[in-house]
């Protein structure tokens, strides 16, 4: 008769993978009630400044989408610096951009009883910031 043979695994030790360090922070708003093509005209001022430096140039545009886009950077940096430890002095805005949202239809009452559409656009805007080396 034949031994029954215990078979002795030996344990393996894995250690878990290094992670890679983040090199990016990601701020997006949804459902801004402006419209795309106007926050794309503020977004092309600030693409690939430095974040302090595109704050700067936000407070002096007189535009509404200002504000909104000024919002989303500031949160995108404050993303990098508490959740990644990222140094604000280096920080710039690599990708900004700003994509159509949901459209909200409405009607406008029009003269003889009649009313015609209207189109409400909203956009989601969406910044990346990356740490300068």
């Amino acid at each position: 008769m034949a031994k029954k043979e215990k078979k002795t695994e030996a344990k393996k030790v894995e250690s878990a993978p290094e992670k890679t360090p983040v090199t990016e922070a990601t701020a997006t708003a949804k459902t801004v009630r402006i419209t795309p093509r106007k926050v794309r005209l503020v977004i092309d001022l600030v693409r690939g400044k430095a974040v302090n430096e595109a704050l700067g140039i936000l407070a002096n545009v007189n535009r509404s989408a200002s504000s909104q886009v000024a919002k989303v950077i500031k949160s995108a940096a404050a993303n990098a610096t508490n959740n990644f430890e990222m140094e604000a002095d280096k920080l710039y805005i690599a990708a900004i951009y700003a994509n159509e949202g949901a459209r909200l239809k409405r009607f406008m009452p029009r003269a003889k009883g009649s009313a015609s559409g209207l189109v409400k656009r909203t956009c989601h805007i969406t910044a990346v910031v990356k740490e300068r080396e």
